[in-house]
């Protein structure tokens, strides 16, 4: 990431806005924006196959083969930022599932997968297509079911201003496709 251009580029928003860059509210804003942007958007840096790899640890599946087992965690809290307006996509819970085979994914894995496929200029359902993308490379399994609910300022701060619009994103792979079962364990009540 270019953090003297982002800071260059943020003064001459700024300037454009009708602001003084150098008064004293705002002389250090530039850099404090692109070291935001930076941490924020961290995501941008990794395909999902990196992000596979980084949070790829995994361990023995216990129990028989021939049991079915899933693998939920739910509520897995990240934001992100919508890359039509560059508005942030907030309060943005997901569940994920996955059937293993032979192997399970360390439960903080998860989580941390999550957060970083959300740290991208985003759609909702683009995130959770790349988080069941992950899940199933670092996992090893084709089933995988992404549920996604989260609030997204360019509906809430702007535009019709509907401070109570959600959007809710469902991805289903393998076994999760068909099984309204499995659908079952990542949708949201």
């Amino acid at each position: 990431m270019d953090i003297q251009a982002i800071e260059e580029h943020v003064a001459g928003i700024l300037a454009a806005i009708g602001e003084n860059p150098e008064r004293e509210g705002l002389r250090e804003t530039p850099r404090r924006v692109a070291k935001m942007l930076e941490e924020v958007l961290e995501g941008i840096a990794y395909s999902n196959h990196d992000i596979a790899q980084m949070f790829g640890k995994t361990f023995e599946s216990v129990g028989s083969q021939d049991v079915d087992t899933a693998v939920v965690m739910k509520d897995i809290t990240v934001f992100s930022f919508c890359e039509h307006h560059f508005a942030l996509m907030y309060d943005m819970k997901v569940n994920v599932a996955y059937i293993p085979r032979g192997k399970v994914l360390g439960l903080s894995k998860i989580a941390r997968i999550c957060d970083m496929a959300a740290k991208r200029l985003q759609l909702q359902e683009r995130l959770g297509s790349d988080i069941a993308e992950i899940i199933a490379e670092a996992a090893d399994t084709p089933d995988v079911g992404v549920a996604i609910v989260g609030s997204h300022s360019c509906m809430t701060a702007r535009g019709i201003r509907n401070v109570n619009a959600q959007t809710v994103t469902t991805t289903f792979r393998g076994r999760f496709r068909e099984d309204a079962d499995l659908k079952a364990l990542v949708k949201f009540d």
